[in-house]
C-alpha cells in the first residue's frame, strides 16, 4: 500500500520436548463487559498495572524496569525474564553478605491449553536484564545476550527438572535487536542499525547459525510482518543525512529488495505499527495532519489514510498491540486492541475502523501491559501475573458497537453529533498530494487468500 492522501475523521531444528510435566499456579479470568466506556478511575490499582512495573518482581525488590514480555506468533506461548530470590552457594562467591540476592531467569508461559501455566528455564548463572527473549511456536525460547562486543543467541527448552540450551552462534555488532516473532513460527530475525545501513539477520531457523539476509540503506527501526509466510517485513526507515521516517517493505526472499509502503505527505514521518495479513488492515502513526496521530489504512489500497478523532483521547497515550485475525477482506470489521497509558496507569481499549467509539476497559491486575492476542471469534486474551496467580489469561469479548458499520462513506450520521470516528477532525489542513506508487509496484497487492 502507498497512502497518497489524508482523510481526517472524528468523533525449530532440534531439541527435547518443549513442555515439561507439571505446571505452576494457573489462572483464567473473564473480564466483565459492563464497565462504562470511560477510563477506569484507578487502573493502577485493582483494575490494572502501572507502566514500567515489574510484574515478576518479588516483594521488596525494586528493579529499574520490567524486561519485555513477548508472545509467539500464534499466541500459544509467551516468554519473559522473571526476577527471583536466590540463595547463593558460598563456594561461588555470589550473592550479598547474607549469601542471598536476586537473579533474572527465563520463564516460558504456555497459553494454548485449558489452563495457562509457567515453566522456569534457569541456567547455572543468572541472565542480564538487558537480554531479550522470544518464544517459538514449538515452545523453545530464543535468548539474545550481550557478551563483550558480540550478541550471542541460544535456544532454551525444558528437560525434565533442568533446562537445555542449544547455542546458535553470535553476531558481532554494536547493537542487535530482536524483531517480533516471524509468522512461520520457527524463524527469528534481528536488526542491527548503523548510520548509513541496517542489517537484517536470521538468527534462528537457518542452516548454519546467524545469517545476514538483507542490507537496507538507511537507519531502520520498528518491524511489522506483512504476510503469513514471514517473507515481507515492514521497517521504518530514515535515509542517511536525515529526512522524514517512511515505512518501507523489505522482501527477504529477494535479497532485501525495498519497496515504498507509506508516502502520506512528502515531509511527514509515517510509521507502521501493526498489520493484519488476513484483512490488510494497517495501523499507522503519522504527523501528516500536523502532529502525531494514530490512523488506519488498507494494504494495497489507494483509499486515503484515516485519522479517527476517537483514537486521541485527552491526556493519555494510545498504542495498538493486537488485531483480530480471520476477517478476510473486511478490514473495517477487525477489532483492534490498544494500550492506553495515563497518569494513573495502563488500561485496555477496543476499537473497530467501522465502529463509533473507543471502548475502554480496566485491565486485570498484573497485566503484562501492551500484550495480548485475539481469537478469530473476537475474544481478547490478556496475560497477567499477580500475587495470587503466577500465570493467567483474562478474557475480554470485543464490545459491540452501537451501529455495526459498513465501509465509511460521506454520510455517517454526522448530523447527530455523535463521535463516530469517521467525521472530519477540525478544519481541513491543506497538504500536498503525492503521486502514488503504481499498484504493480506495491507489495502484496496480488496476495492469495488462504483456503
Amino acid at each position: 500500500m502507498t497512502a497518497c492522501a489524508i482523510k481526517n475523521e472524528t468523533a525449530e531444528a532440534s531439541g527435547a520436548s518443549p513442555d515439561a510435566e507439571g505446571a505452576g499456579n494457573t489462572g483464567e479470568t473473564v473480564l466483565e463487559d459492563s464497565a462504562p466506556d470511560d477510563p477506569p478511575e484507578d487502573p493502577g490499582g485493582p483494575g490494572g498495572a502501572s507502566p514500567g512495573t515489574s510484574l515478576a518482581a518479588l516483594p521488596g525488590s525494586l528493579p529499574v524496569a520490567a524486561p519485555a514480555f513477548t508472545l509467539s506468533a500464534d499466541g500459544s506461548y509467551a516468554a519473559r525474564l522473571a526476577l527471583a530470590h536466590v540463595t547463593a552457594d558460598p563456594s561461588d562467591g555470589a550473592g550479598g553478605a547474607d549469601g542471598a540476592g536476586e537473579a533474572w531467569f527465563v520463564e516460558r508461559w504456555t497459553l494454548d491449553g485449558h489452563e495457562p501455566y509457567a515453566v522456569p528455564l534457569p541456567l547455572d548463572q543468572p541472565e542480564e536484564p538487558d537480554s531479550e527473549v522470544l518464544p517459538l511456536a514449538d515452545g523453545r525460547v530464543l535468548i539474545r545476550r550481550r557478551v563483550a562486543d558480540r550478541h550471542v543467541v541460544s535456544l532454551l527448552y525444558p528437560t525434565g527438572p533442568g533446562t537445555g540450551e542449544l547455542p546458535l552462534g553470535a553476531v558481532e555488532c554494536a547493537e542487535l535487536t530482536l524483531l517480533p516473532p516471524s509468522p512461520d513460527g520457527v524463524s527469528a530475525y534481528a536488526l542491527s542499525a548503523g548510520p548509513r545501513a541496517t542489517s537484517v539477520w536470521l538468527v534462528a531457523g537457518g542452516a548454519f547459525g546467524p545469517e545476514l539476509v538483507a542490507e537496507v540503506p538507511g537507519r531502520c527501526s520498528g518491524g511489522v510482518w506483512l504476510d503469513r509466510a514471514g517473507r515481507m517485513l515492514a521497517l521504518d526507515r530514515e535515509m542517511p543525512g536525515g529526512g522524514p521516517v517512511k515505512a518501507v517493505a523489505v522482501d527477504l526472499e529477494r535479497g532485501g529488495e525495498v519497496t515504498p509502503l507509506l508516502q502520506i505527505a512528502p515531509d511527514s514521518n509515517d510509521r507502521l505499527l501493526l498489520a493484519d495479513p488476513d484483512s490488510g488492515l494497517l495501523l499507522i502513526r503519522s504527523d501528516a495532519p500536523g502532529h502525531d496521530r494514530l490512523g488506519w489504512g488498507v494494504l494495497g489500497s489507494c483509499l486515503p489514510v484515516r485519522f479517527p478523532e476517537c483514537l486521541r483521547p485527552a491526556d493519555v497515550a494510545v498504542t495498538p498491540f493486537a488485531v483480530q485475525p480471520g476477517q478476510m477482506l473486511m478490514p473495517e470489521s477487525c477489532a483492534v486492541a490498544l494500550r492506553i497509558d495515563g497518569p494513573a496507569g495502563s488500561w485496555v481499549g477496543v476499537w473497530r475502523p467501522a465502529g463509533r467509539r473507543l471502548h475502554q476497559r480496566a485491565a486485570p491486575a498484573g497485566w503484562q501491559a501492551g500484550r495480548g492476542v485475539w481469537t478469530r471469534d473476537g475474544v481478547l486474551g490478556l496475560p497477567y501475573a499477580d500475587g495470587n496467580v503466577a500465570c493467567g489469561v483474562a478474557r475480554l469479548e470485543a464490545p459491540a458497537d452501537e451501529e455495526p458499520g459498513a465501509w465509511p462513506s460521506s454520510g455517517c450520521g454526522a448530523e447527530s453529533g455523535a463521535e463516530s470516528g469517521m467525521q472530519p477532525s477540525g478544519g481541513a489542513v491543506p497538504l500536498p498530494v503525492c503521486k502514488p506508487v503504481p499498484l504493480g509496484q506495491a507489495p502484496l497487492t496480488g496476495r492469495m487468500v488462504p483456503g
